[in-house]
């Protein structure tokens, strides 16, 4: 049985991760941290991490930037593996994750979900081939009104497959207003659309001469990404310190 820490149980992924593992025999949560305590949980709830004195093969966070460095802290102090799936991280944070795996077991990607995943490959493949061909990339990203980050990390994670792919030799552009010239070819646009109650669409476009092949990925529900996680969090328990991102899951 894995023990878990849900680490923002009481978010929206929290909530949804808290009863997808309800159902799962193989993995429990032994214990919670939230600032808002406002749910009845069927585990201990704490404020704050350091608070936490239950152990556990792991934790799952889903909590928000802000409450990533005492978290790090905590992983690095006790040693215990961490799936990180929030978002919007500064460049200081994403360094201190790279620290803190030399001591615990880290997983972090930028997208749980399957589909995303296998598209990070696919798309490694497509430009090889279509980005020296003179194929212009470019890539749409579309979610709901009150999504804080803005391009998602999604789109951060495919650019940076198709990037790794290209030699790095790509420059990401996010706004285009302020520029009077025609298209550089080795660049990489990022769009970010926010309205509604939209769960995550991202679209990879890779326009030629007379021809357009498009990449799309649609999420209809969080629970992909719920499930995605909880999926990872089976694997690192117990793994070595190091780390690790989805494609180690899903092999």
């Amino acid at each position: 049985m894995t023990k878990v820490i849900m680490h923002g149980c009481n978010g929206k992924m929290g909530r949804t991760i808290t009863e997808i593992i309800a159902a799962d025999e193989g993995i429990e949560i032994v214990a919670g941290v939230d600032s808002f305590d406002e749910e009845i949980n069927s585990y201990p709830v704490f404020s704050n991490i350091e608070l936490c004195d239950v152990e556990a093969d792991v934790i799952i966070d889903f909590s928000n930037a802000k409450a990533i460095d005492g978290l790090l802290d905590y992983c690095e102090q006790r040693k215990v593996p961490c799936v990180l799936c929030t978002t919007g991280l500064s460049e200081a944070q994403l360094d201190r994750i790279k620290e803190v795996a030399k001591e615990a077991a880290m997983l972090k990607s930028a997208n749980m979900s399957l589909g995303v995943n296998m598209l990070l490959k696919l798309l490694k493949e497509a430009a090889g081939i279509l980005a020296p061909a003179g194929f212009d990339i470019e890539i749409v990203e579309r979610h709901h009104n009150l999504k804080v980050d803005a391009p998602s990390g999604t789109a951060l994670a495919l650019a940076d497959s198709i990037n790794e792919e290209l030699g790095n030799e790509y420059e990401y552009v996010y706004d285009r207003s302020a520029r009077r010239e025609k298209r550089p070819r080795k660049e990489i646009g990022i769009s970010a659309v926010r309205g509604g109650t939209i769960v995550g669409d991202h679209d990879v476009i890779f326009a030629g001469t007379d021809e357009v092949i498009t990449f799309s990925h649609s999420a209809y529900t969080k629970a992909i990404f719920a499930k995605g996680a909880v999926q990872a969090a089976k694997f690192l328990a117990g793994k070595p310190a190091g780390l690790y991102d989805m494609s180690h899951v899903i092999g």
